[in-house]
């Protein structure tokens, strides 16, 4: 930025004076809040100088909440993510309902205002996942609607070292059945409604696909319970067993789905890698450091939350009026053990 004072020469002044940081909560680094220092400081102009300083902070907090910048709608979250990130990736092989907003841009997960979402790591229950994921709040609930974060270096740290290592030894298979009206549709999960194209879609990421009766499909898929971080060597917990796992379901759903159908045919679930079941106690004790670990602020409206997505674990509070956040990924990243 060049700033003019009186007749002088131009100066060029750092761009680090432009912004301010702080903590929400002292003590905890996660995330990191950027303010501007001036008024009208557009986000995407400024990233692009200071791309290198956004990721070193980013490696080293997890996230970056951006509060108070200039951000011009959908248009400049997307060129924010871009100058960070490079180009946004499509969100295929879907767990959740949204809508694509513009490009790829898409609403958060559409589930009733009523209802939490678990923490979790985007698409960690397979074996391709984006690195980054930046959330805009468009406009802010009336009451809740919070987005919890948690650093998954610390969940992985706090969970018992036996249950550590029986999860990395076994690893974790995700069984999914489509079709049958309780869940996403097949159609919606791969985007296309041409079996060729899931079938294509399957055998490169390596996930068993079986067609039954009635456009019935099938899934089942090994992925990691934990993974590395490539650029700073962590190990984090990375995976969605206690979402995926029928555990997850509030007691009356679960009844009612595990006596309309037999276990390998629930809509979703989740086993240790070698099939057996997964004990409801173990997962209730992953649960309880999560929300042990989440950190909880308040969404103000034109706010951007950038994570790293194998870092910091997001959720959903339950919220009351309208509330619009939508979603960015970017820099597509694959288990190395697949290749």
């Amino acid at each position: 930025m060049m700033i003019k004072a009186g007749r002088r020469k131009p100066i060029n002044v750092s761009s680090k004076t432009l912004i301010k940081t702080e903590l929400v909560e002292p003590g905890k680094p996660l995330p990191l809040v950027v303010k501007p220092t001036v008024d009208g400081l557009n986000l995407a102009a400024w990233a692009t100088g200071d791309r290198e300083w956004i990721k070193t902070q980013l490696l080293k907090h997890g996230g970056l909440l951006f509060r108070g910048f200039q951000v011009n709608g959908i248009t400049g979250l997307e060129q924010f993510i871009e100058t960070i990130s490079g180009p946004l990736i499509e969100y295929s092989y879907r767990s959740t309902p949204r809508t694509r907003v513009s490009g790829n841009i898409y609403t958060s997960t559409e589930y009733p205002a009523s209802q939490s979402i678990p923490l979790h790591n985007e698409m960690a229950y397979s074996l391709s996942w984006p690195m980054k994921i930046a959330f805009y709040c468009v406009k802010a609930a009336e009451e809740g609607g919070e987005t919890p974060i948690a650093d998954s270096r610390n969940v992985f740290e706090r969970l018992d070292p036996t249950l550590k290592k029986m999860f990395m030894q076994k690893q974790l298979v995700y069984v999914r059945n489509y079709g049958e009206g309780v869940d996403l549709q097949w159609e919606n999960v791969f985007q296309t409604d041409k079996r060729s194209q899931v079938e294509a879609y399957c055998r490169q990421a390596g996930i068993e696909f079986e067609w039954g009766a009635r456009n019935h499909l099938r899934t089942r898929q090994v992925c990691q319970a934990v993974a590395t971080h490539p650029q700073t060597g962590e190990m984090v917990w990375f995976n969605q067993a206690h979402l995926f796992h029928i555990s997850s379901l509030e007691t009356d759903v679960r009844q009612s789905l595990v006596s309309a159908f037999n276990a390998e045919d629930l809509p979703r679930n989740v086993y240790y890698g070698d099939g057996s079941v997964i004990e409801d106690s173990v997962l209730d004790e992953i649960r309880q450091i999560y929300q042990q670990e989440a950190i909880i602020f308040p969404w103000q409206e034109e706010d951007v939350l950038l994570l790293d997505n194998m870092l910091a674990a997001h959720g959903r509070q339950p919220f009351v009026g309208q509330r619009k956040v939508v979603v960015g990924m970017a820099e597509p990243f694959s288990n190395p053990s697949r290749n």
